[in-house]
């Protein structure tokens, strides 16, 4: 296969082709493909996936869909050798009456099936494909059938990968406690749910050298001296949100992508099915897809790098959560300046510093800037599906920056955790970057 180097890669030139065939246009395989992304993040909601594990789940599911690609013919990047470590996905034979659209997205579905909790749901959107090749674009059932075997194969090799980045060993380390120190974080109303993922840092990464190769500058100290940064901050969340309009009400609510918020009837508890921020982006890489009528080989590539940063984001960010773990702008005003305040967000159950919507956001623009290019205009409805409106953005940027401060709009952290969760997520954006535009020197793909 031959190896390629991308640079500068940018709407209109990053069209990669393959010896697979497929009968549809490049915005029906993208409308395809982000569909079954979106019964992904169905399962998700289903099983209230965490936004960490959320991302881990995207990305195995991309690498799926993308080694289908890559080891049938496709002159797609080889991403594998930039890995901390190379999973070495091999071809497990000559792929013949090849359907990429169909096989691809069919293995992304597979280790989804297999990788997820209630992945077996998956299987319904399986044969749903296969009806819809079959009815809709006319693939023999002995195409479908030798397009599915490749496709299971290269999802088994993706899953036995996934098998060593240390998630199965994430509920043997000693339970994590919250500290009763000053300034530290401590659970929230309604839920007080417990710390998620105190330990994800121990997740091994795909980009990242290792989890605190990008730690952010120090967050301001707990001060109850009303001079202070850190409680000039905490008046400043108080009074956005005393004084929220109605536009910074909704962008708060659009950027929400909380799976652990709840609502109350009585005495009964209500989850509200919410996408998480990696998903909310992973929906966001499908529209831009669509829109930009590139190769289905470049729709793989956007959607594998976008989650394979997610994933080494989230580890970032949750390092750094756990290290400084500072308090919660509605523990702290509620403790120390008025109890009755709440924020127009639910708190979710971690740490305050930094913002991971901030750190995600930033590094998912950077990849698709960087992919797409600059001033892509383009309407994110992913949140339709959850009763909110449409909005428009001129870039991947002010999408970004609009996902950092909608935390602040929300009253769930303080403006440096979105600042320095922007410069942070910027970091890690560009390394996930800078990996793949140098020339792949070792290793297989």
């Amino acid at each position: 296969m031959r190896k390629i180097v991308i640079l500068g890669v940018l709407l209109g030139t990053m069209q990669f082709t393959t010896s697979a065939q497929t009968s549809l246009s490049n915005t029906e395989a993208a409308k395809v493909f982000a569909e079954n992304v979106f019964h992904l993040s169905e399962v998700m909601l289903h099983d209230v996936a965490n936004p960490p594990a959320a991302s881990r789940f995207y990305a195995y599911a991309m690498l799926g869909a993308y080694y289908t690609a890559s080891t049938s013919g496709s002159d797609i990047p080889q991403i594998g050798p930039n890995f901390k470590v190379n999973p070495g996905v091999h071809a497990p034979y000559s792929a013949k009456g090849f359907d990429l659209t169909f096989a691809a997205t069919y293995a992304m579905l597979e280790v989804g099936k297999k990788i997820m909790p209630s992945g077996y749901l998956l299987k319904s959107n399986q044969e749903q494909l296969e009806a819809q090749f079959k009815e809709q674009y006319k693939l023999s059932s002995r195409s479908i059938d030798a397009n599915k075997k490749y496709a299971i194969e290269i999802a088994d090799q993706i899953i036995q990968y996934a098998k060593g980045d240390g998630y199965n060993k994430l509920s043997t380390y000693t339970r994590y406690t919250p500290s009763k120190e000053e300034g530290r974080w401590y659970p929230t109303p309604p839920e007080y749910m417990s710390a998620i993922e105190p330990q994800w840092k121990t997740i091994r990464p795909f980009f990242l050298e290792s989890y605190d190769q990008f730690v952010p500058a120090a967050p301001a100290p707990f001060s109850l001296d009303t001079t202070s940064s850190f409680y000039k901050q905490t008046m400043e969340v108080y009074d956005v949100v005393k004084n929220i309009t109605p536009e910074h009400k909704l962008i708060a609510s659009f950027w929400d992508c909380n799976p652990f918020a709840v609502a109350y009837s009585g005495h009964m508890a209500i989850g509200l099915k919410k996408i998480s921020p990696g998903g909310h982006w992973m929906s966001i890489a499908g529209i831009a897809c669509e829109k930009a009528n590139i190769s289905f080989d470049s729709t793989l590539f956007v959607h594998v790098m976008v989650s394979t940063t997610l994933h080494d984001g989230f580890i970032s960010c949750w390092d750094e959560k756990y290290r400084s773990d500072r308090i919660r702008p509605e523990t702290m005003i509620n403790k120390y300046i008025d109890s009755e305040w709440r924020p127009i967000l639910q708190t979710p159950p971690f740490p305050e510093y930094t913002s991971g919507h901030s750190v995600v956001s930033a590094a998912s623009s950077v990849v698709l800037t960087t992919l797409l290019g600059d001033n892509f205009a383009f309407r994110d409805d992913s949140e339709v599906y959850f009763g909110l409106p449409e909005r428009d953005f001129n870039s991947f940027y002010e999408a970004a920056a609009e996902a950092a401060i909608s935390r602040l709009y929300g009253g769930i952290h303080y403006r440096d955790a979105c600042d320095e969760g922007v410069k942070q997520g910027r970091a890690v954006g560009t390394n996930s970057i800078n990996k793949v535009l140098k020339p792949a020197s070792k290793g297989t793909n």
